[in-house]
């Protein structure tokens, strides 16, 4: 059996697809799974579990200058590559026009969603553009939802928690001391942790023992992180540590050698669920159950916490001491 799987992105959305995968697998040991992906989140899908093809589709830059020849060429050049398999099932698991569009450029037949679930993007043109639109339940987390879906495809309903496949490098050194990552970026203003509850909760976390990570991506992020590790300056020297700018992939490999996570809801948050980690993931608005770890997902050690306006350092620290509890 050979499937092709479209999400194109974002980066939580992409990760919350990958228990689909396994559900493949599952059913069908020998299938072939293609991906069809954003540039930016295809090294992040290239490491998971019997992905054997990702197919590169940078639809966001194509569209701010589709007038241009190189754009023209590089759209041709995805399309004859899409069109390289016939696949007995073409999957969009995003629900939109392009994610759908795409699905309808590929040989095969083609599967997607009929409705829109709360809290997710759904635009109806991808509900006529696939021969079959399965309709959800529109309660539904975001990563049961594409589980649901492909579910529905191969007449095997979900069962057992997800298994999202992820894998990380082996070969970079791992500290001595426990380190837990401060995933203090995110793309919404709205779902930021104040600096000073970073700073308050750093204290905590650093006199128990624990040295602290500062992933960060951007110039934003790294002024964020700096300001930190400078509310640290005491411990900073031994305990606190800005990460570089690294590529999504080095970033995965990276995460995979703390143990554990403390984060806002972002992506990076969603990639530490995936790898497994001890994981506190924070958010400022009653989302928690539509895209958090959730313990019908089988894993007492990953909470998600809400608070208003932001969770208390206080209840942060106690969750986290929880899920190490739990993760011991």
């Amino acid at each position: 059996m050979k499937i092709l799987i479209v999400k194109l992105s974002s980066l939580g959305d992409v990760v919350h697809a990958m228990p689909a995968v396994q559900d493949i697998r599952t059913a069908h040991p020998d299938a072939v799974i293609d991906w069809v992906v954003e540039p930016a989140f295809a090294p992040l899908v290239r490491r998971v579990a019997g992905v054997r093809r990702v197919i590169e589709c940078a639809m966001r830059r194509w569209r701010n200058a589709w007038w241009a020849g190189s754009t023209r060429a590089e759209w041709r050049a995805f399309k004859a590559q899409l069109q390289e398999e016939q696949y007995d099932a073409v999957i969009d698991l995003q629900g939109l026009t392009k994610s759908a569009i795409v699905a309808k450029l590929a040989r095969g037949k083609r599967f997607g969603l009929a409705n829109q679930t709360e809290g997710s993007s759904y635009e109806a043109p991808a509900g006529w553009l696939v021969d079959h639109a399965i309709r959800i339940e529109p309660h539904i987390h975001a990563m049961d939802r594409s589980r649901v879906l492909v579910g529905a495809v191969l007449g095997k309903p979900v069962e057992g928690p997800p298994r999202y496949g992820l894998h990380a490098s082996k070969r970079v050194f791992r500290s001595a001391t426990p380190t837990v990552a401060f995933v203090h970026g995110t793309s919404r203003d709205d779902k930021l942790w104040p600096v000073q509850h970073w700073v308050q909760l750093g204290k905590r976390v650093i006199e128990a023992g624990w040295r602290i990570g500062l992933p960060q991506g951007n110039e934003l992020e790294h002024t964020r992180a700096e300001l930190i590790a400078a509310g640290l300056q005491y411990e900073k020297a031994f305990h606190v540590e800005v990460w570089p700018t690294l590529s999504l992939d080095a970033v995965l490999d990276r995460l995979a050698l703390t143990q554990g996570v403390i984060g806002v809801d972002s992506g990076l948050s969603h990639i530490a669920v995936a790898l497994d980690l001890p994981h506190v993931q924070l958010y400022n608005f009653p989302t928690a159950w539509r895209t958090g770890p959730q313990a019908a997902h089988g894993h007492r050690h990953q909470v998600a916490l809400e608070g208003r306006p932001t969770p208390t350092v206080q209840a942060t620290w106690l969750a986290w001491s929880d899920v190490l509890v739990a993760a011991s």
